[in-house]
């Protein structure tokens, strides 16, 4: 089974965009049940951000079809990015101490606090896993996570820490993926169950970019598209969305279709996410990739 999806249903300039959500769609209960007409999976985007609160978690649920999937992108201080701390919840960010509730960034590194968030970030999942609309918890590792010894055991504390929700990994950093480390690393997430994500982004000569190297380590194949827009991919200051501005190509969609129809025959469900979420542009590639996923010849 194969299924496209995008990588979030309420990025602001999709809305505004006017190019997929009907003028009647002005509601987060309409706008979400319109795009589930549409597909059948997507990745939320705002729990990166801030712990979801469980009782939107239960609208998800609730205003969507039953064979339906929701993927989770892992909040920021789960993964070592720096995060704002008035998202925090009030009693984790209560034992901040003072200064850092007055910083505009902070990084989690105590292991008593991070426990406590990714506790809260699980529990709140539970209403789509008692659902059956869970599908895999994204960790979406920083930069400069890269290959190393303790990162590897990061990785598994992930999942120790999620009570064993499935969760998927991507890196960002191309020290995991080098021909020396690839195999290895492959061998790593298989062993333990984690999920391999591999995912298409701008490539720079200078710099340690992941190369799109397709693999299977569990039961599901993931696939994340974050769009080729090499001039604001690394820009600083660019507001967000603006990093994602590109629209593949029917010709770079067609590139797809073979390494998702092969992976697939080694998992149960294959995944094929767009994460290029300016505009129109991710909902466009995942229609017209499901149409080109058709036309394939099955063998």
């Amino acid at each position: 089974m194969i299924r496209a999806g995008t990588c979030s249903w309420t990025e602001k300039t999709l809305i505004n965009s006017g190019e997929f959500y009907p003028k009647e769609a002005s509601t987060a209960e309409s706008r979400l049940k319109y795009y589930a007409s549409h597909f059948d999976t997507v990745e939320v985007d705002s729990t990166y951000y801030a712990i979801p609160d469980i009782r939107n978690v239960i609208l998800w649920a609730q205003r969507t079809p039953k064979d339906f999937i929701f993927h989770i992108k892992a909040y920021g201080a789960m993964t070592g990015h720096g995060i704002e701390p008035k998202t925090l919840p009030r009693d984790i960010f209560n034992q901040l101490s003072e200064k850092d509730r007055s910083e505009k960034q902070i990084y989690i590194k105590d292991d008593y606090l991070l426990k406590l968030i990714t506790k809260k970030f699980a529990d709140n999942l539970y209403p789509l896993m008692n659902a059956d609309k869970l599908g895999v918890i994204v960790f979406q590792f920083p930069p400069w996570f890269q290959y190393r010894s303790q990162n590897l055991d990061y990785t598994l504390k992930c999942k120790e820490l999620m009570n064993n929700l499935p969760v998927a990994v991507e890196f960002r950093h191309g020290s995991w993926l080098t021909s020396e480390k690839v195999d290895s690393v492959v061998h790593f997430l298989r062993k333990h169950q984690l999920t391999y994500i591999t995912a298409d982004e701008p490539q720079y000569d200078s710099l340690a970019t992941v190369p799109f190297l397709p693999d299977v380590t569990t039961d599901i194949a993931y696939f994340r598209f974050h769009g080729r827009n090499k001039g604001n991919w690394l820009k600083k200051g660019v507001e967000i969305s603006k990093r994602y501005d590109y629209l593949y190509a029917d010709g770079e969609l067609r590139e797809f279709t073979k390494p998702i129809r092969n992976t697939s025959k080694r998992a149960k469900t294959t995944f094929a996410m767009f994460n290029n979420c300016h505009g129109g542009s991710a909902v466009k590639n995942a229609l017209r990739l499901r149409e080109l996923m058709e036309e394939l010849p099955l063998h």
